[in-house]
């Protein structure tokens, strides 16, 4: 057998080959100027070429269409932006007429019920992420119109986080992982982000809001919905009025706390999905209400914001909502990807009597989704897939591309033509036809942004002080983290005394104290508006009365009080509660008396963060096995940390002692029901209807806040 041949050692492969073979590629942005993918040099990056500082986009814009193309075409396939998501099927149905205001029909006809798809979604992570990040949460919904499709494509917040859609693939690509680790996952803590939002003062609401409760829901079926864009009702004689959409759910508005979200994201990180589907699973359909706040184009300048400004709310003292109808979702998919991952948004698609403004981020995005979805299902048919295709007739001369569906007959396929009779023909706006609202457009081509976008800090301060005091704290607590983050001191110290100190003193200064930043001596911005507060802001106005499908977690053991439980759970259930025996381990669990009752979920497998409330039932048995089980204490600990009702009778209440919460008074025996910062207690033998009633109203307040002088002491 002949010697092998000696390897050449030009051709030897090492752990460097690789990177050498790809050092020719790489390349540094230091020191360079921003030019277009031919090498042309880019004036200016920051808006889009239009008629006038407030006119439309234009068409002849190639460094804009160049940009978002490429843009839109990084990702295959999954979405860029809102890749995670779940969806459900329902209907909307309006309460009354809205003729006077638009002359679309499913708004105009309250026995008319329209078939609608709505789907939830983050907006940074991957498919792969957690629902519980911090996140803007999309809130798209499909109206299967008589007119054809319409689109409500918005988001759980009401406005953006810039102006100009040409800010957002800059937007995106700094808020999404590190181009060179790949690291964070559907997170924006970490320099690339605030380093671009410490450089961008129109952020600064924005800012405001992610750092806010309302980036971590607790529900879908709890959270609001917006439109964010200013669009146009129009009505049938012509008339236009601007509006803003708004979708308030029936559950009233809650969300988790950050300890919370972050355990979930490992406990369960499907949870909001699974929320969703368990709801309409069991009949509990989630219901949202429809309103519009609208502004007579007479009225377009008399505000101290710009109404076409997708970085501003209508404070609703100035514009007060309109309710227009209701959407219920009463139907889960049949197929996750067909339906849920097939569906495609528009925010052009709009039927007669909806019609698009000069909003600026509104203008780009109607470029953008429609190449979007383009990339996404590399064809211009997605249209045809059932769950985007209009139960309106579709005919049109587009007949060929991939994945078409439709077999067109026929031997024409333009427009105008003889031979096929002049069909499909070209339809009268009395017909039907959608015909573009008529407004006069006059200006210079420039690239420019109208002086009345400018205020980046006078709503952001609004924002700061319409919470209440706990979400101030928590909004604190956030900036800490997320800037805690920041490897880039100069990064942390811009955000410090650049953003928040414009925005509020008080805010940038307990924001420097958890970051390593010297807080700022004065505050930099005195020029900042004092608007009123806004109501609509603050969560804790948002309460519900009832507790329907808030879970309940029932801690029991064997030797529990059946004659407690028993007519506990009933009541929780015809309250519209769900409540769940939870135990050390699955199975059966017998109680002093001799009955049995099944254990729905064992420790090792659920937690205090998946229940809005907890209830000890009594029992010495119960009880002291309880007391020995630090599962069970840590329940009670963690519960009582986040905020949540807890409630206990008899014997429970020795797990309450044997816990770390301190400084409260509990029941005790011949007394009657105490309830102090939603701990309800009653002694054994005592009025279970009593008890009931005060366990019911602390579990629909949600959360106690008010613990927060005792929650320091407790571990969680």
């Amino acid at each position: 057998m002949a010697d092998p041949i000696p390897p050449n050692p030009e051709e030897r492969v090492d752990e460097t080959s690789k990177d050498r073979q790809l050092e020719p590629f790489r390349q540094d942005n230091d020191g360079q100027y921003l030019t277009t993918n031919q090498g042309v040099r880019i004036h200016d990056d920051n808006n889009q070429l239009t008629a006038g500082d407030r006119g439309p986009t234009l068409m002849e814009d190639f460094i804009f269409r160049e940009k978002m193309t490429h843009f839109d075409h990084e990702s295959i396939p999954e979405r860029v932006v809102h890749a995670r998501g779940s969806g459900a099927h329902g209907y909307f149905e309006p309460y009354a007429s809205m003729k006077a205001y638009t002359k679309a029909k499913f708004l105009s006809d309250p026995t008319v019920r329209t078939p609608v798809f709505c789907r939830f979604s983050t907006v940074v992570g991957s498919r792969g992420s957690a629902d519980t990040v911090r996140d803007v949460r999309g809130f798209a919904t499909k109206f299967y119109t008589e007119e054809g499709v319409f689109d409500l494509v918005g988001n759980n917040i009401p406005i953006f986080f810039i102006q100009d859609a040409n800010k957002f693939p800059d937007l995106v690509h700094a808020i999404k992982p590190m181009p060179d680790n790949e690291m964070p996952q559907a997170s924006a803590a970490h320099d690339t982000f605030w380093d671009f939002a410490s450089l961008m003062p129109e952020l600064a609401h924005m800012i405001m809001w992610i750092l806010s409760d309302r980036a971590i829901p607790r529900s879908f079926r709890m959270m609001e919905g917006f439109g964010v864009n200013t669009f146009r009702l129009v009505n049938e004689a012509g008339e236009g009025r601007f509006i803003k959409w708004h979708w308030r759910p029936k559950l009233g508005s809650h969300s988790l706390v950050w300890d919370e979200a972050q355990k979930l994201a490992g406990k369960d990180p499907d949870w909001l999905r699974r929320d969703l589907w368990e709801a309409i699973e069991t009949g509990q359909y989630p219901e949202f209400e429809l309103l519009v706040q609208m502004i007579d184009e007479k009225d377009e300048f008399k505000f101290d914001f710009d109404v076409l400004d997708a970085s501003k709310i209508w404070p609703e003292a100035d514009v007060p909502l309109v309710p227009v109808g209701k959407m219920v979702l009463n139907r889960n998919p049949d197929n996750f990807f067909a339906e849920t991952e097939q569906v495609a948004f528009h925010p052009g698609h709009v039927v007669p009597g909806i019609d698009v403004t000069n909003d600026p981020l509104l203008q780009g995005r109607l470029f953008s989704y429609l190449d979007t979805q383009l990339n996404r299902f590399h064809s211009a048919n997605f249209h045809e897939l059932p769950i985007n295709r209009s139960i309106a007739p579709v005919h049109n001369n587009q007949g060929a591309g991939f994945m078409r569906t439709t077999i067109g007959k026929g031997k024409v396929n333009y427009f105008p033509n003889s031979l096929g009779g002049g069909c499909p023909m070209q339809a009268p706006e009395n017909m039907g036809a959608y015909v573009h609202y008529m407004e006069k457009v006059d200006g210079h081509k420039v690239r420019a942004r109208s002086e009345s976008f400018k205020d980046h800090f006078t709503q952001a301060a609004m924002f700061w002080r319409s919470l209440s005091d706990p979400e101030r704290d928590r909004l604190v607590e956030a900036a800490h983290f997320e800037l805690g983050k920041v490897e880039s001191k100069e990064v942390r110290h811009r955000m410090v005394h650049e953003i928040f100190n414009k925005i509020d003193h008080d805010l940038a200064v307990r924001a420097a104290k958890g970051i390593g930043i010297d807080p700022p001596t004065r505050k930099s911005n005195p020029e900042v508006k004092r608007l009123a507060p806004e109501v609509s802001i603050d969560l804790h106005s948002k309460s519900s009365e009832s507790i329907a499908t808030r879970r309940v977690a029932v801690l029991a053991a064997d030797g529990y009080d059946h004659a407690v439980l028993e007519p506990v759970v009933a009541a929780l259930e015809r309250a519209g509660a769900k409540p769940k025996i939870v135990s050390k381990f699955r199975g059966k669990i017998r109680s002093s008396e001799g009955q049995h009752v099944e254990v729905d979920k064992s420790h090792v497998t659920t937690g205090s963060i998946m229940y809005d409330a907890v209830f000890v039932v009594g029992g010495r048995g119960c009880v002291d096995r309880l007391k020995e089980e630090g599962e069970s204490l840590h329940f009670i600990n963690e519960a009582f940390k986040h905020g949540k009702a807890i409630g206990a009778v008899g014997e429970g209440i020795e797990l309450l002692e044997a816990s770390s919460i301190r400084g409260l008074a509990f029941a005790r025996p011949g007394g009657g029901v105490i309830g102090t910062m939603g701990v309800v207690t009653a002694p054994a033998g005592h009025s279970l209807d009593e008890f009931l009633a005060a366990f019911e109203r602390a579990i629909a307040a949600h959360r106690h806040w008010e613990r927060a002088p005792l929650k320091e002491a407790v571990p969680g």
